[in-house]
């Protein structure tokens, strides 16, 4: 029995050799966007396989706006972003003192479901889908004749992401013309996976999100043409994102990163090794990969320390990297 407190107070004097170890596991965590989620998931797990576990990327799914909440308290290190980062959001991170450099890192192309049963709706126009989606609609707009004389007398069944969605924020507006400007009287969820269920258990489904959701789940349901400001209805694609058809759904899909967060020798060099690598790894995932000039001049931004935003806070539509890659930012 005299032995316990002789081997208790060996293993506490071990403790400290212990402890430190642990506490110093080297962690980069990011949170955000679902629609960036698989682009950087994907780098983590190849920078996290080259550094042979030695540093531990977490990566969660709050949407774009939960993750600038996250991001401006300084809870991460970076944030996975479907849209720029709005006035309020840079607000908020200014009162904390966090700065933050703006790396765009692929393209999207924002695709529109329906139910592979669905055999009606053959494209669509941004006035349809505003008259489905827009504010007015909600308790009004509920049967698709309602939206299109020659479209069936059956009930309509939408499905999209929370309010707290990047994806939320760039649809609105690109359709209704107003960011976060939408009917409530939809399902609404910030993982994808739940819309695309929705959609492919209901033959009156429709709903939206990024282009890799569908791709994984094409088999369960059908991308909508979408007629462009050319009359032209085209499908969502890499080659139709890159020739710049398919607008105005196309988009820009960012990380933030937090300055303070890249003095972290593992931040900055997951940071690099995304810049690096991540044209590789967006084309494996299904999204289109920016021109390698532009990972380029982004590394070449935090070099320089180019903080701050591109967008001063306002949501665009129709912007080209090309655009981006030559205005200043600030914060």
């Amino acid at each position: 029995m005299r032995l316990w407190p002789i081997a208790a107070a060996a293993a506490l004097a071990a403790a400290p050799l212990i402890s430190p170890a642990y506490a110093q596991q080297k962690i980069v965590k990011i949170d955000g966007s679902s629609t960036v989620f698989p682009v950087t998931e994907a780098v983590a797990e190849d920078f996290q396989k080259a550094k042979k576990q030695q540093v531990k990327v977490t990566v969660g799914i709050s949407g774009t706006g939960g993750g600038f909440k996250k991001f401006c308290r300084g809870e991460t290190d970076i944030s996975n972003a479907s849209r720029p980062i709005l006035k309020a959001e840079m607000a908020d991170c200014q009162k904390a003192g966090i700065e933050y450099f703006e790396l765009p890192v692929a393209f999207d192309a924002l695709t529109v479901v329906i139910n592979p049963k669905n055999t009606f709706i053959k494209q669509l126009t941004i006035a349809e889908m505003k008259k489905m989606w827009e504010p007015a609609a909600q308790g009004k707009v509920t049967r698709w004749n309602q939206v299109n004389p020659q479209w069936p007398d059956q009930p309509m069944k939408l499905f999209g992401p929370g309010a707290d969605s990047g994806t939320f924020d760039y649809f609105t507006e690109a359709v209704v013309g107003k960011s976060k400007s939408s009917r409530g009287d939809f399902t609404a969820s910030e993982d994808d996976n739940v819309l695309v269920q929705g959609v492919s258990r209901d033959v009156n489904g429709l709903g939206y999100f990024g282009y890799a959701y569908y791709i994984e789940n094409k088999d369960k349901l059908k991308a909508v043409p979408i007629v462009n400001d050319k009359g032209q209805a085209v499908e969502p694609s890499m080659e139709a994102v890159l020739k710049g058809t398919y607008t105005p759904l196309a988009r820009p899909i960012f990380v933030y990163v937090n300055a303070k967060s890249l003095a972290k020798p593992e931040v900055k060099e997951f940071v690099e090794y995304y810049m690096k690598n991540g044209a590789k790894l967006a084309r494996e995932v299904k999204y289109v990969p920016l021109p390698d000039s532009a990972y380029r001049v982004a590394l070449e931004h935090l070099q320089k320390g180019k903080k701050g935003t591109v967008f001063g806070g306002v949501a665009e539509v129709g912007v080209t990297i090309e655009e981006l890659l030559k205005r200043e930012a600030k914060l």
